[in-house]
């Protein structure tokens, strides 16, 4: 009887992660996935479920490895602006970045691709999508509670379009060969800001 060859469920599913985070649900074939893991059709069945269920986790893998450096970012002591300008400024970076325009962001792909007709994979996007806007809107209530932000300004309508922004820097930046694009539309948003 053969043996069942043995492998770190962890270590597969962040190399799930980085193949579905590469091709794409579509252009990811479970064959894809047995070469690139390495292990047999019926180990990942047998410890992700589907295709789809495995999709679905790389997803909250994602949220589980980028929302913690977002929070620490967003809610360290002090001024508050800054962070807000540092994570706009990063997120415009990464988009524009060699790296982020072969893979583009996870959440904002899965968004695209997944979300219209796929219940499961919309209710992640969207779980995203409001993680990002509390931890801005947050941000910038301290800010406006600080001074650092003018008392007309509106932090929620502000979370919102930064929202947008990113999202939107994240699909330009990945499809533009042009990366002042990218900087010159964050560098805009930021103003509104003053």
């Amino acid at each position: 009887m053969a043996r069942t060859k043995e492998f770190d469920p962890d270590a597969a599913l962040q190399s799930a992660l980085e193949l579905f985070w590469r091709r794409g649900y579509e252009a990811t074939s479970v064959a894809d996935l047995v070469e690139h893991l390495d292990i047999g059709r019926a180990s990942i069945y047998a410890t992700f479920g589907s295709k789809h269920e495995l999709y679905l986790k790389a997803m909250d893998r994602y949220a589980e490895t980028r929302d913690p450096l977002l929070l620490a970012e967003l809610s360290q002591p002090g001024p508050a602006l800054p962070a807000v300008r540092e994570v706009v400024r990063r997120f415009t970076a990464e988009a524009a970045s060699p790296q982020g325009r072969l893979n583009g962001c996870f959440v904002t792909n899965t968004a695209a691709e997944l979300a219209p007709h796929d219940p499961a994979a919309a209710r992640r996007v969207e779980t995203s999508w409001e993680h990002i806007e509390t931890l801005l809107h947050s941000a910038l209530v301290r800010a406006r509670a600080q001074g650092e932000l003018p008392e007309d300004r509106d932090p929620r309508a502000l979370a919102r379009m930064l929202l947008v922004l990113l999202q939107g820097v994240r699909v330009v930046g990945k499809a533009s060969s042009d990366p002042a694009r990218v900087r010159d539309a964050a560098e805009q948003a930021l103003a509104l800001l003053d």
